[in-house]
Order: C-alpha cells, then sequence, then structure tokens
C-alpha cells in the first residue's frame, strides 16, 4: 500500500493532524516570522514617523502618510516571507502582486497624481495654511492642505476645493510668504503741471506714513507720457499685513494732496484739429 493511498485512507480529521505533524518546524517558523515581522514593521514605521514629525521640513500629514506606506510595504514582505516558508512560489505572487499595483494605478491614476501633488506640496511647502496664494485662475487663503486637495477661502468669502494635481502644475503666488511687499503707484496729471512738485508731494506723502519702511528707501519717477496725462509713480515698502490699507490710504491721500497743491489729475481727452479743404 503506497503512502498516498494509506494517507487517503484516513479521515480529514487524521489527515489534518498528519500535516500538522509533518510541517510543525515550517508552521512555528512561519509563526515566528509572521509575529516577529508585524512587531519590525511596527517599530520601524513608527520610528520613520517620530524622525519626519521632528523635522521641521515634514508636515504631519505627510510623516502620517509615509509612515503607513513603509508600514504596509513591511506587511507585504512579511506575508511573502511567510508563504515561502510552505513552500509556495513567492515569484508568481510578487508578478500577480505587480500585475494588480499596475492596473490600480492605470485605475486611480488622477487620484494618485492627486496624492503625488499633495505630497510634493507639503514637502516643498509653496505655500502653508493661513497664507493668501494665486495659481492659475485660483485666489485665496488656504484653508487646509489634504493629500488629494487643497481647500480655500477666496477674498469674497466663498469655498474653494482644488486638486492639488491642478494646483503643483501652475505657477504659484504666495502674497505672504516674505515679510515685506513693494507697493507701486502711478498717478497721471495734466501736461501742463510741474512733474518736479508732483513728485516731491508724493514723497512726502511716503515719508509721512510710519508703514513705509525707510529700507528701501521710497523712490519716485515718471513713469510715462500718455495721450492726455504724464505718468507719475511712486514706489514704497511696507509689512506685508500693511500691504492692501497702506495701498487703499495712499491712493485716496494722493488725491487729496494733489488737490490741495492745484495739481489736476484729468480725464482721458483727445483732440480733434479740422482743417478747412
Amino acid at each position: 500500500m503506497t503512502t498516498d493511498q494509506t494517507i487517503s485512507a484516513l479521515t480529514i480529521p487524521e489527515q489534518i493532524w498528519l500535516w500538522l505533524r509533518l510541517h510543525m518546524m515550517d508552521i512555528a517558523g512561519a509563526f515566528a516570522v509572521l509575529v516577529i515581522g508585524l512587531l519590525l514593521a511596527g517599530i520601524i514605521s513608527r520610528w520613520v514617523d517620530r524622525a519626519m514629525t521632528r523635522s521641521s521640513r515634514f508636515e504631519p500629514t505627510v510623516a502620517n502618510f509615509l509612515s503607513s506606506l513603509v508600514k504596509y510595504a513591511l506587511w507585504a514582505l512579511v506575508l511573502v516571507t511567510v508563504l515561502g516558508q510552505f513552500g509556495v512560489q513567492t515569484t508568481s505572487i510578487l508578478a500577480a502582486l505587480g500585475g494588480m499595483a499596475l492596473a490600480v494605478g492605470l485605475a486611480l491614476q488622477g487620484t494618485l497624481s492627486n496624492v503625488a501633488s499633495g505630497v510634493m506640496i507639503l514637502v516643498q511647502k509653496p505655500f502653508k495654511v493661513g497664507e493668501a496664494i494665486n495659481a492659475g485662475s485660483v485666489t485665496g487663503t488656504v484653508q487646509q492642505i489634504g493629500l488629494f486637495t487643497t481647500e480655500l477661502k477666496q477674498f469674497d468669502g466663498l469655498f474653494v476645493m482644488v486638486p492639488n494635481s491642478e494646483l503643483w502644475n501652475q505657477a504659484i503666488v504666495n502674497y505672504n510668504r516674505h515679510p515685506t511687499r513693494r507697493l507701486e503707484l502711478v498717478v497721471g496729471i495734466a501736461y501742463g503741471d510741474s512733474m518736479a512738485r508732483a513728485r516731491e508731494e508724493l514723497l512726502k506723502l511716503a515719508l509721512t506714513d510710519d508703514r513705509v519702511l525707510d529700507d528701501p528707501e521710497p523712490v519716485t519717477f515718471v513713469s510715462s507720457l500718455d495721450d492726455s496725462s504724464v505718468g507719475i509713480g511712486m514706489r514704497v515698502w511696507c509689512s506685508t499685513p500693511d500691504y492692501l490699507g497702506l495701498s487703499w490710504d495712499m491712493t485716496e491721500a494722493v488725491k487729496a494732496r494733489f488737490d490741495d497743491v492745484g495739481i489736476s489729475i484729468p480725464f482721458p481727452q483727445r483732440e480733434i484739429v479740422q482743417r478747412a479743404a
């Protein structure tokens, strides 16, 4: 009677018990690999999370995402190793997992693109929560940065949710990143008015406002010679939080000062000369 015939003659519980006895060492080794592997995966993922959290270069969202990615990759490696303990051909398993990953990647191409862009935004930090930005047609204050989307509040109070891939592929203008900004104001005066007097009055306004910085110092200049007016420009530097208020106040003050000193701001006009035939 052959060995296969002997085994087939046994009941199912007896066959299970026989298989357990024959593979006791393999089962013990696989169990040890599983336990130790899962413990190491947890320890390594927590170490990665702590290391990234301590670094100022990584946001907590990126640290959690990458530590979870490391943990799941180690889990997959432990699973393949355990299956190898029982004689399973891991090459075919890895090939199947690779095919599944490729299929999932193609199916979720847009989603994965948003995730990759979200990670790059969180790592490179072109903007942070609370900063005002402009990216393409979107302008607003950043409310939340996620792995898939970024939430903004427009200056008119509207809520905007933008996919991260759209933000990452645009030129991003950050209005709050630098502590100071330059304000440029151009005012048109009549051709009959004094350009030197207009520049002098603009410079006086700049020097009397405490929000205007001394370095770089304010400058005034003749900006353009337009059809109906001469453009007189002024450039001043201020703290970024003061920019909008200073722009409004300076525009109003220029009009009032020019009215007081007799410098006119002309309307667009065109002279038509009719010659006799």
